[in-house]
């Protein structure tokens, strides 16, 4: 697999906000998201070709049972990634992957937990709206937002589908973040707003 980097720190969103997590970050994209902070992931030529018994041993190294596997997109490295999944979680990793919701991710679901970024209008990009079926309780859905077009735009998929993962609203990175809460406040909505921890911390 083409590996960026492998490392340890403090899940900066979703569910396990906050705490340890080992990441495995993987090369290639198939979108160009406007305020994408990982421009050095996107290329499938980036990083470093590893095998997945190598991956398992620097990952076993950082002694960390929690593991989020991002990108990139992971996903456009499918193939190969599931045979990972199957050796993570037969060792009983705890493992969610982070995809932008435009590959069929269901027959991951029995090895990890899935975050789906819906890509809002301000990204450029546009996600898999019928990918929200497959999702779960134990699921994530983030909405990176940037302004009050995002905001209408997730607000649509919210009442259009049936979610039953929890529901995140991300603030983007100079966007208006009082506007963002404001507007969940004054409508009601049905989500979670959460700030990327790791750039307030300041830590990888």
């Amino acid at each position: 697999m083409r590996v960026v980097e492998i490392f340890k720190s403090l899940q900066g969103e979703g569910r396990a906000q906050g705490q340890v997590a080992t990441f495995l970050r993987l090369a290639g994209c198939n979108l160009n998201c406007a305020w994408c902070d990982t421009q050095y992931a996107r290329s499938a030529g980036a990083g470093t070709e590893i095998s997945t018994e190598e991956i398992v041993r620097q990952i076993t190294t950082l002694g960390c049972r929690r593991i989020c596997i991002t990108g990139g997109e992971p996903l456009v490295q499918k193939e190969n990634l599931i045979p990972l999944l199957e050796c993570l979680a037969g060792e009983r990793y705890e493992i969610s992957i982070e995809t932008n919701g435009t590959i069929e991710f269901k027959e991951l679901l029995s090895y990890a937990t899935v975050c789906m970024d819906v890509k809002c209008p301000s990204s450029g990009e546009i996600s898999d709206l019928n990918l929200l079926a497959n999702l779960r309780e134990e699921d994530v859905v983030k909405f990176v937002i940037s302004n009050g077009e995002d905001i209408l735009y997730a607000e649509k998929i919210l009442h259009d589908h049936r979610i039953d993962a929890l529901i995140i609203f991300s603030p983007a990175e100079g966007s208006d973040m009082r506007m963002i809460a404001d507007t969940v406040l004054e409508r009601d909505l049905p989500v979670t707003v959460q700030i990327q921890l790791h750039k307030v911390l300041g830590v990888r």
